[in-house]
């Protein structure tokens, strides 16, 4: 897959310019080449602490938030690899609990760089392969995986994890994974493995079906949710059960209800993993101290909230598709409370706008469209026009900062959402980075 990444470290960034001038992405999944890297570098992934793998449509990074959330509360350390970046590449790889830093990156970039030659190895592929070493070399606890697209043919998937799971499924990336449910969830279930548990949601009876031919064909145990396990969401708490054992917890921190399913599925993984024992209080400790930035995410005080009237909100989402757009819709109904909503949206030139629009518009009062610079996108004019069909006034701006001016002198309800990308440049100029 096509990447973008920046860096205001020279030197991380000569490496990047490398990465660039070597291969500017290569569009073809398979494991061919992130083996053939590996091997090159000496096979890292098999010297990973427990992994803890993750894939999914919609909700597998905040799974992987809840993972290291509730083995952190348990006092253990753990490696986390996840993507995109919203504004530091330096996000998509956290050691030990911290972000890896400026100097260790650059140097295994250049690392990989130096034996990628003729391998034709993609973005992705090289920052896996960076990631596994910088985990290979630093001791750790636990090692949580996030798989970037689909999962049989994702780089990741050359891990031999003691858990695997599947988050919320839906339709994205069609071109890569195929255009039905069924086709995209035999390629999720393809991190599959033998002998070693794949916890998943409750989807529709084919869902479950092809999962389930998947995971036997790999020989792997099933254990989905409302069978093996449940979970249930009540105002203020999520109740989990699975046999012989019953928690409850907070509903998360993180906004929206579909964050109780993601942690009831983190939940469910740890219960089903032989490698640590995470106590019940840890367990609950992740729904308050999991954090996952531009999911649903109130903006602080900074130089971009400080630009609209007092008593104005700002939120974050990275929503791009119709299944991420329906819970975010939800979250957004509840907070708005009958005020009206200023959509500010950007969306690439790949993901179903009118689905995104349609699922969001009931809550909405107007959209600005903008572009989203550095990539193929929709023209705001035509998110414009989309926006009018459903009855919503429309605008457009040549950017989001642009966008901010139109918003008017009375107290504003501001969404921005439509994908991540767009949400990295807002983190930016409202100063506040993941860390």
């Amino acid at each position: 897959m096509m990447d973008h990444a920046h860096s205001t470290n020279p030197q991380v960034q000569h490496q990047l310019d490398r990465l660039w001038a070597l291969s500017p992405g290569a569009d073809i999944l398979g494991l061919e080449r992130i083996t053939q890297l590996l091997a090159r570098l000496g096979d890292p992934q098999h010297r990973l602490p427990p992994v803890f793998h993750v894939a999914g449509t919609n909700g597998k990074g905040s799974t992987c938030a809840f993972l290291r959330a509730a083995i952190e509360a348990a006092g253990y350390t753990a490696h986390v690899y996840t993507s995109p970046h919203l504004v530091r590449f330096n996000e998509r790889i956290r050691v030990a609990g911290t972000l890896i830093d400026d100097a260790t990156l650059a140097t295994l970039l250049e690392e990989v760089l130096n034996v990628a030659d003729g391998i034709g190895a993609s973005f992705f592929e090289v920052t896996t392969a960076v990631a596994f070493l910088a985990f290979s070399r630093t001791a750790a606890d636990a090692c949580i995986i996030e798989v970037g697209l689909g999962g049989r043919l994702d780089a990741t998937n050359v891990v031999t994890p003691v858990v695997t799971g599947i988050a919320q499924l839906g339709i994205d990336h069609q071109s890569f994974l195929g255009d039905t449910l069924l086709q995209i969830a035999g390629e999720k279930a393809g991190i599959a493995k033998s002998g070693v548990p794949l916890v998943t949601m409750d989807y529709p009876r084919p869902i479950r079906e092809r999962i389930a031919l998947i995971a036997r064909q790999a020989g792997a145990p099933v254990l989905a949710r409302g069978s093996a396990w449940t979970s249930e969401t009540a105002r203020n708490t999520l109740k989990y059960s699975d046999i012989g054992f019953t928690l409850v917890t907070h509903r998360p921190r993180l906004v929206g209800t579909h964050q109780s399913r993601n942690l009831a599925l983190a939940i469910a993984m740890l219960r089903h993993q032989g490698a640590l024992t995470i106590p019940e209080a840890a367990l609950r400790a992740a729904a308050d101290w999991a954090h996952w930035p531009a999911r649903m995410q109130r903006l602080g005080a900074g130089p971009l909230l400080a630009r609209l009237p007092a008593g104005s909100e700002i939120w974050l989402d990275g929503a791009h598709n119709p299944d991420a757009a329906k819970p975010l819709a939800r979250a957004l109904s509840r907070i708005a409370q009958g005020r009206p909503v200023t959509l500010i949206t950007g969306m690439l030139a790949n993901k179903d706008a009118p689905g995104v629009l349609h699922a969001l518009a009931p809550h909405l009062a107007r959209v600005i469209a903008v572009p989203v610079p550095g990539h193929a996108h929709h023209a705001p004019e035509t998110l414009a026009r989309l926006a009018e069909t459903f009855d919503l006034a429309a605008q457009t701006a040549a950017s989001f900062d642009a966008a901010i001016d139109l918003l008017g002198p009375d107290p504003q309800l501001v969404l921005i959402a439509g994908t991540l990308y767009l949400a990295g440049e807002v983190l930016a100029a409202n100063d506040e980075p993941p860390t």
